[in-house]
């Protein structure tokens, strides 16, 4: 399967880009040669398990993988291209207003019950990770995401962004569910304030809500997507 797909990729598609190149893998938009369609191709080295799950997935919120492949830790996936801005380009110009942040994190939520029930944890839910295409969020990039293994007490690799990450993903804990939800609620609080929340704490409800979110011990946080989405 992967020299199937290394080979169709030299054949049938183009490189528009590159979109984001990083030690261990790249981000390139590329183009198929016959129908100019374009499409996400991801390469990088470690686990793809969660996106081969995701190949039998359809959620507006997520993006469709169309190939995952895997040899030797290598992986190439081919994605559909999610035409929009992220939450990272659009915080430069100004805050989302409390409805906003609402309406963007519910339909982030519903693609964090898709990802959960597939037992996989996201691991690196942040602004540059959430691309707005038109009134629908999409939450992408799964190359740091993991399955969950019940009888694991720790996650095997260190993974995440600073800021975001939980305190179970620094070797305190295995991740899980609940992971995302700590990092949900540091994307609400920078989404109304620019800040992390220990630096400054939405008001009202929604801070509340946040401040759930991002307790430091994961039994004490909202236990799965759909309570964050009923807090909301």
């Amino acid at each position: 399967m992967y020299s199937w797909l290394s080979n169709t990729l030299k054949t049938e598609f183009e490189t528009v880009r590159l979109l984001k190149e990083r030690p261990k893998g790249s981000v390139q938009l590329i183009r198929h040669r016959s129908t100019g369609q374009c499409f996400i191709l991801r390469r990088f080295a470690g686990n793809g398990e969660v996106y081969r799950r995701l190949l039998d997935c359809s959620c507006r919120h997520l993006p469709l993988i169309y190939e995952a492949a895997e040899e030797d830790g290598e992986n190439v996936v081919i994605e559909e291209f999610i035409q929009g801005d992220t939450l990272d380009f659009l915080l430069r110009d100004a805050l989302f207003s409390p409805a906003e942040t609402r309406q963007i994190v519910r339909q982030l939520c519903r693609a964090l019950w898709v990802l959960h029930s597939l037992d996989a944890v996201h691991r690196d839910i942040k602004p540059e990770n959430v691309i707005l295409r038109g009134s629908d969020a999409v939450l992408i990039d799964f190359d740091a995401a993991r399955l969950h293994k019940p009888e694991v007490e720790t996650d095997t690799q260190i993974l995440g962004t600073t800021g975001f990450a939980a305190p179970e993903q620094y070797g305190l804990g295995q991740s899980d569910a609940r992971t995302d939800i700590y990092s949900m609620g540091v994307l609400m609080n920078v989404m109304l304030t620019g800040e992390h929340p220990s630096k400054k704490l939405a008001e009202g409800r929604m801070g509340r809500v946040i401040e759930h979110c991002t307790r430091m011990n994961p039994d004490k946080r909202y236990k799965n997507a759909l309570c964050l989405m009923e807090a909301l």
